[in-house]
């Protein structure tokens, strides 16, 4: 990934950002041409540290015929986005650009056993199921045992061990206060990914932002 320094984001936040948004792009190449598949996943650590990407696949994915272990695969893991136009700037002489949010881990692959996939199976669920609290989480065991069997058997575990990490959060970070303000205020009027977009900056420079904070305070009645 091509990362500006001033976009670079450390291993820690990647993997954070990554575990948090569970879902990207599994990308491998098949000697002509590459081969990607979009997927749910979640973050495991070997005994060793090494950060590991669980997913699967359905039992008919050409992604599971270059799953041999050997080459590296690429997990694109992206977040919200948002079109920035030069008329929202202060200074003149700006160039449209996107805003974003990006990580890319990357290794090499291999097959789960099958009592891996089932283990698998329940962490994943068990992950997205505890982003919709306070709802009861759904289990595996409210399905009948044959049905979860087919279903077992359709589909194929696999596992990243994750060599390589790179991170790029394109936020306007290189731009000054006045600039930086009038684009997050921009934002904040598009729509959703452009309002987090928004948030996001407000979160990286609040310092900026305090006047626009004690003026709403103080028009309070």
């Amino acid at each position: 990934m091509y990362t500006p320094p001033f976009f670079k984001q450390d291993r820690a936040a990647s993997l954070k950002f990554a575990e948090e948004r569970g879902f990207g792009t599994m990308c491998a190449f098949d000697g002509k041409k590459p081969v990607a598949s979009p997927l749910p996943f979640y973050l495991t650590y070997a005994a060793d540290g090494t950060p590991q990407a669980a997913f699967h696949v359905a039992r008919h994915n050409p992604l599971l015929k270059l799953a041999s272990g050997d080459a590296s695969w690429l997990l694109a893991v992206n977040g919200p986005d948002a079109y920035v136009s030069p008329d929202w700037y202060v200074s003149p002489d700006q160039v449209p650009t996107w805003l974003y949010q990006s990580v890319h881990l990357s290794g090499p692959v291999r097959m789960l056993s099958d009592d891996e996939l089932a283990v698998q199976i329940d962490t994943l669920s068990d992950k997205f199921e505890n982003w919709l609290l306070p709802k009861t989480p759904w289990t595996s065991d409210k399905m009948t045992a044959g049905r979860l069997e087919a279903m077992k058997k359709a589909i194929v575990g696999l596992v990243m061990n994750v060599e390589e990490v790179e991170g790029s959060f394109k936020l306007n970070q290189h731009k000054s206060d006045a600039d930086y303000t009038a684009i997050a205020n921009a934002l904040s009027a598009g729509d959703a990914d452009a309002r987090q977009i928004s948030h996001l900056m407000r979160q990286a420079r609040p310092q900026v932002f305090a006047d626009d904070t004690n003026m709403l305070e103080g028009s309070a009645p």
